[in-house]
């Protein structure tokens, strides 16, 4: 994979990420700059998900710690866990938000 494919599918998925936050109805407030998207809940605490072009993964940073991304059969995939991405941020929302969220 290229730098331009790299992009083009952590771009998907942050956008895939966005639409089910909103979705969701959740009070999370997320906002992207650059190549980080910050994920905050009404305790001030955040979850910082951004893209590590050199090494071609996506990491995130939450109250769990850190994890490292990389793309695994189509799908991102956690190098410590085995979890995919999507699923790892539905988690790391409940336990930031303190209560279930309705993913739809």
């Amino acid at each position: 994979m290229n730098d331009t494919e790299f992009h083009q599918l952590v771009d998907a998925q942050m956008q895939i990420i966005e639409e089910a936050i909103d979705d969701s109805g959740a009070d999370v407030d997320y906002e992207t700059t650059g190549n980080v998207m910050t994920l905050e809940f009404d305790d001030r605490s955040q979850i910082i998900i951004n893209r590590q072009e050199p090494m071609h993964e996506i990491w995130l940073a939450s109250k769990s710690g850190g994890f490292h991304f990389k793309l695994v059969e189509d799908k991102w995939t956690c190098s410590k866990t085995g979890l995919e991405l999507f699923e790892m941020v539905k988690q790391e929302c409940v336990k930031h938000a303190g209560e279930e969220i309705d993913w739809v």
